[in-house]
């Protein structure tokens, strides 16, 4: 049966509440879904916890749900790019859980594997640990930290089939295989969605067996920073 639908809004229909946890994938903008997250922001709801690399930037990506004063929460690992998120963060209008980005990415692969905590390194002897429990192994302390599941997973993929079945491209791959595991629901965007044929198993990066709803998406993709020069007259 294909899990494609004919719009975002159409596959996030009936999946979006108040209160509750979103994780998108995408780092920067680069591999954002951002369809998806326009179909959030078109929904209305509000009092949201955002799991997420970053917040996009203002105007951009999740960006958009801060602007319209949809999140209540967000874990996340870097806030630099986005001004609303530190002013408003700054403010203690928004909470704001700061995750290292090596621990977020396994906090949502062990969501995802159905793993409930695990012991690290990372964040001993600073505020990170605040709060949570440490045991010591082979003389060294480590910090517990817990698995993230989500209620609905965002993603955006370069190809996929009708199945569900998700290929990434280059650094738009970044977050967003952990996150689609991590979703009690994953909705993906895609690029490509091929018509009639399935990706070759080989080079499946996501099973279509996470993916509840699949939405092809034909947007321009922004640029966060451009790093060429403008080119010298000859």
């Amino acid at each position: 049966m294909s899990k494609l639908r004919a719009s975002a809004a159409e596959a996030m229909a009936g999946l979006l509440e108040n209160g509750m946890t979103l994780a998108v994938g995408g780092f920067g903008l680069s591999g954002i879904p951002s369809d998806l997250i326009d179909a959030v922001r078109d929904s209305g709801v509000t009092d949201l916890t955002v799991v997420s690399n970053n917040m996009g930037v203002d105007g951009k990506g999740l960006g958009v749900l801060l602007e319209n004063n949809q999140v209540r929460k967000v874990l996340s690992s870097y806030v630099g790019e986005n001004k609303l998120f530190a002013q408003r963060y700054l403010d203690g209008d928004l909470e704001v859980e700061f995750v290292p980005q090596g621990t977020l990415a396994e906090r949502l692969r062990a969501g995802g594997a159905g793993i409930p905590a695990f012991y690290t390194p990372t964040g001993v002897g600073t505020p990170v640990a605040e709060g949570k429990p440490t045991a010591e192994f082979d003389g060294k302390t480590y910090l517990l930290e817990r698995g993230i599941v989500a209620d609905v997973a965002l993603v955006h993929a370069w190809r996929a089939d009708t199945a569900g079945n998700l290929e990434y491209r280059h650094t738009a791959r970044n977050f967003n295989p952990l996150v689609a595991m991590a979703g009690r629901v994953t909705v993906a965007e895609a690029e490509i969605v091929l018509d009639g044929e399935f990706i070759d198993p080989n080079h499946v990066v996501t099973p279509g067996i996470f993916v509840k709803h699949l939405v092809q998406t034909a947007r321009e993709k922004h640029i966060e920073q451009r790093t060429v020069r403008t080119r010298a007259a000859s």
